[in-house]
């Protein structure tokens, strides 16, 4: 079922600046489409046309094949494609119009003229210009023929012919982003031993059509003629369409015509065409052994003789090698040594793999205000990895530190010390806790801090200041607990004295009524608490200022009377977001309390408290380690070939997810594993692993 149908741009020649879009299925026909557009442009219907599509800036191409269906002609969504209409005198607009511009450096026509044909079909093609194309009237064989996609007549000659071609120097015309596909065809044509075979026909006796792992043999036919024709030294450059519709035939992901990864391409197109050419009809079944102390050249000759019962090509001839791969049992003296055919290296690059992570350190000693550090961690590490770096580089225990993301006062993340460093964004600020893990009763609880707008108990209340991750007995009374919190936040926070009635509203002057700043707008925005602005902020900010500072006295006063000292702030269970209440904390001072991991913790904050006790440029202070300052511009880094080699061949432990089951001990273990080349190809293919994936 075909859900989202092909959108196209389509225009007349004589006017390609006004397009129209019309959505098509994959199934429809070139000719159903060339029927939409006669009546899309009103052209009549004794007017001969033809169409041509556009897949590049400044290529065309004519759609002379009109049974063809958009999926047959590899037609890509948002392509142009253009409707042509023939003159009265039997000749096509952009013919006249290429012809005109002879011995010029460019052509003026929106659509180049198409170019000359092969040899031999110079004829045909002057028979197809005078023939009703447009009107269903059959076209010649050689201009049909660059449609025929089924590997054995197709050819390449729609591309640019010259008398001044010279063989191999032929460029390859893009079809959409295929500059990958075009960069491993032109490498393979610039073999030799790939050029003698396939130019001189020698391929065609080895195509083997009935090997259940080839293409049917069209892969080797469609490259094969891609070959030839870059080599007859009749081009300048070709449109290896046939051959790109041949691969998308047989490997889907390369059927679009966006980027694609070239390394991907070649293993396919040099496993494709081993087995279109495999020379083996039948192949037997061979049996591994293994080295069982057998002298490594007796080994590797088994191993290649096997490979070659089954596997007879020119492709295994050019480009295939040998790698000897031993692993040594960590338990037992058991030594496997193998040999394994291989079409390329992929190499890795001895690259330093680290990156440097921006945090802030807020140390368990509450005195000591947060520190900035710039942290060399390794890429692919843990958060565990980062603790274990900040630890060495601040001097206290790494595994007593949290990581944590902080975002609008609250914690978007608390990470675990198994959680992958790539979670961490460039953009995050994160927050390093230094907790006590030496006490087993203590329990990691966050802490928000939240500032009521006003001093009822029922009040709504905003988070304010950086939150806290703070080590708290499990069980403890809520005197402790207050007394606790207190002390984390020693630095900016000092305690009212006994004396202090703090609570209690100022004074009123007598002329409050007379538009006293305490008492002006009181219905409209002077509620209360450092976080809320008064409306009038913007056009009278002399008054906000003071109004914004100052309690809704007169909404208040009852609940000012209180007789008593009232603590700084009341303490809530919360939500992770610290939005929403689940429970308060009793205040009664010997009330048992009882925390765990799991609990947030709120502490709202009486608005007259915060005010006078709550020192918020103390709070925000925070120094600078030497690291911070530390040159963050990575030296350009040279890479030998040699170096990857060395890396490649360095013995390596396995890991848990890749271990070998030794038969000695019959069971898995993360063995050692080397490689060595044993033999190289006549042409060896290097892939460099520029890019890494982390789950």
């Amino acid at each position: 079922v075909e859900v989202y149908y092909i959108e196209f741009q389509l225009a007349e020649n004589s006017n390609l600046e006004e397009t129209k879009k019309k959505k098509f299925s994959k199934s429809d026909t070139l000719e159903h489409i060339q029927n939409v557009m006669r009546e899309e442009f009103n052209i009549a219907t004794e007017a001969d046309t033809r169409l041509w599509n556009k897949y590049t800036s400044n290529t065309y191409e004519q759609l002379a094949r009109l049974d063809n269906t958009v999926q047959d002609a590899g037609l890509f969504s948002g392509q142009l494609i253009i409707i042509e209409i023939k003159n009265e005198d039997g000749t096509w607009p952009r013919q006249a119009r290429s012809t005109g511009t002879l011995g010029t450096n460019g052509s003026t026509s929106p659509i180049p003229a198409p170019p000359p044909q092969p040899l031999g079909t110079s004829s045909s093609f002057d028979k197809k210009e005078g023939s009703p194309v447009g009107t269903g009237a059959s076209t010649s064989t050689a201009s049909s023929s660059r449609y025929n996609f089924s590997g054995t007549s197709a050819t390449y000659g729609d591309g640019g012919v010259s008398d001044k071609a010279q063989p191999g120097i032929c460029g390859l015309s893009n079809l959409g982003n295929t500059c990958f596909m075009n960069s491993i065809i032109q490498g393979l044509s610039n073999t030799p031993e790939i050029i003698e075979y396939f130019d001189n026909d020698n391929y065609l006796e080895d195509i083997n059509e009935d090997n259940p792992l080839g293409m049917k043999g069209e892969i080797a036919k469609s490259f094969g003629q891609l070959i030839k024709d870059m080599w007859s030294g009749k081009f300048t450059y070709v449109v290896p369409r046939a051959f790109k519709m041949a691969v998308g035939r047989f490997a889907p992901q390369f059927s679009g015509y966006q980027q694609q990864d070239s390394q991907e391409l070649l293993t396919f197109l040099l496993d494709g065409l081993h087995e279109d050419l495999n020379r083996v009809k039948h192949k037997p079944y061979v049996e591994m052994s293994d080295s069982d102390g057998k002298a490594d050249s007796d080994v590797a000759m088994e191993a290649w003789d096997n490979y070659k019962k089954r596997n007879d090509s020119v492709i295994l001839d050019i480009f295939h090698g040998l790698l000897k791969s031993t692993v040594v049992c960590p338990e037992c003296p058991k030594v496997s040594v193998t040999f394994d055919p291989t079409c390329y290296l992929s190499l890795p690059l001895p690259v330093k793999k680290e990156r440097q992570v921006e945090v802030f350190l807020v140390y368990l000693d509450p005195l000591k205000p947060p520190t900035q550090f710039k942290v060399t961690a390794p890429k692919n590490g843990s958060m565990g990895d980062l603790c274990i770096a900040l630890g060495k580089l601040a001097n206290v225990p790494g595994e007593s530190l949290v990581v944590t993301d902080v975002y609008n006062h609250r914690f978007h993340k608390i990470y675990t010390s198994d959680d992958q460093l790539s979670h961490i964004l460039d953009r995050d600020d994160i927050f390093v806790y230094e907790t006590d893990n030496t006490d087993s009763n203590n329990v990691t609880v966050p802490v928000y801090l939240r500032e009521k707008k006003n001093c009822s108990s029922y009040a709504p209340s905003n988070l304010f200041g950086q939150p806290l991750l703070c080590s708290l007995p499990q069980s403890c009374t809520s005197s402790q607990l207050y007394d606790h919190l207190l002390q984390r936040m020693a630095r900016y926070v000092s305690r009212p004295a006994e004396e202090d009635d703090w609570w209690k509203p100022p004074p009123k002057s007598p002329d409050s009524g007379q538009g006293d700043d305490c008492s002006m707008e009181q219905g409209e925005g002077s509620s209360g608490g450092s976080s809320e602005e008064s409306p009038t902020s913007e056009t009278e900010p002399g008054k906000a200022s003071t109004a914004a500072e100052t309690p809704d006295d007169d909404m208040l006063s009852e609940e000012e009377e209180v007789v008593g000292p009232l603590k700084m702030f009341s303490l809530h269970l919360v939500n992770s977001y610290g939005n929403a209440q689940i429970e308060p904390i009793s205040e009664q001072e010997e009330e048992a309390i009882t925390l765990n991991s799991k609990n947030y913790l709120s502490l709202d904050w009486h608005p007259r408290a915060k005010q006078k006790f709550f020192n918020e440029k103390a709070a925000e202070d925070f120094s600078q380690d030497d690291s911070w300052h530390g040159k963050t511009t990575p030296k350009k880094q040279v890479i030998k070939l040699s170096e990857c080699l060395k890396l490649y061949t360095s013995q390596e432990k396995l890991g848990a997810d890749d271990a070998w089951y030794c038969p000695n001990c019959q069971k898995h273990q993360q063995a050692t594993k080397k490689f060595d080349l044993w033999s190289l190809p006549e042409v060896l293919v290097i892939h460099l692993k520029r890019f890494s994936y982390n789950r």
